[in-house]
């Protein structure tokens, strides 16, 4: 194997075909990155796909931190590939990209987002309200209501959370982080009229919840999943029978 130079970094990514009876295995491709400050692993994945592999698989679509597509394990951690210089990496260490955990692969760093979206659903995510409104509500941006859900909001569903979270792995029915953050953002909405319903649903799987702040500390929009469940149990205590 040639030595690699100063300007170059070798990434291992994770190669899987669903044709191939023998399972997934790691590819070693060499790269030279003349400025690691700004190329993102994203720009490292097309490189490679243009230049060496045609045949490499991922998602990509806003390049801006905005879609959630590109999301995957990158060293180990999950993140996004669009968001993560590879002068954030450890310098002259090798770069492994695999896909996200708990979620069956499709090919490569792509996987089957079904389960996600069905577990999303399965926790009332729409806005129902409790009232018909002939003009939109006013809720003032700095009011504690607002205030309360402003961060949970700007979730993108890109699933990091949910690859992070142990529980994920051993309770096949539990929503998950993102599901349950969203269903969060709702039940502190006084507009809403699917609390009971919302309520319970949501808590069918808050107890799964193991407090490992995995999802807090993966998610690329810096939004606490674990804060959304907790607020959640609180609000079990408030409306019991609810």
């Amino acid at each position: 194997m040639a030595q690699i130079t100063q300007s170059q970094r070798e990434i291992k990514i994770f190669r899987y075909d669903a044709s191939n009876p023998e399972g997934g295995h790691f590819d070693s491709f060499t790269l030279e990155i003349p400025d690691e400050t700004t190329t993102t692993i994203l720009d490292v994945l097309l490189r490679l796909q243009r230049e060496q592999d045609p045949s490499l698989a991922f998602r990509f679509a806003c390049r801006v931190n905005m879609c959630g597509s590109c999301a995957m394990v990158i060293n180990g951690k999950e993140a996004l590939a669009c968001k993560t210089n590879v002068a954030h990496l450890p310098a002259g260490q090798e770069i492994t990209l695999r896909p996200l955990n708990h979620f069956p692969v499709i090919r490569d760093l792509v996987v089957d987002m079904e389960p996600f979206f069905r577990k999303y659903e399965e926790t009332l995510p729409f806005y129902e309200p409790k009232e018909q409104y002939l003009e939109p509500v006013k809720i003032r941006p700095d009011s504690p209501e607002r205030q309360e859900i402003g961060l949970a909001t700007e979730c993108i569903a890109c699933g990091c959370c949910v690859s992070s979270c142990t529980m994920c792995h051993y309770h096949d029915g539990y929503a998950g982080p993102a599901s349950l953050n969203r269903a969060f953002t709702l039940l502190a909405d006084s507009r809403d009229g699917l609390f009971e319903a919302r309520l319970e649903r949501a808590l069918q799987s808050c107890y799964n919840c193991r407090t490992e702040f995995n999802c807090t500390e993966v998610c690329p929009k810096n939004i606490s999943g674990t804060r959304a469940i907790k607020y959640i149990q609180r609000l079990a205590l408030k409306h019991p029978g609810a």
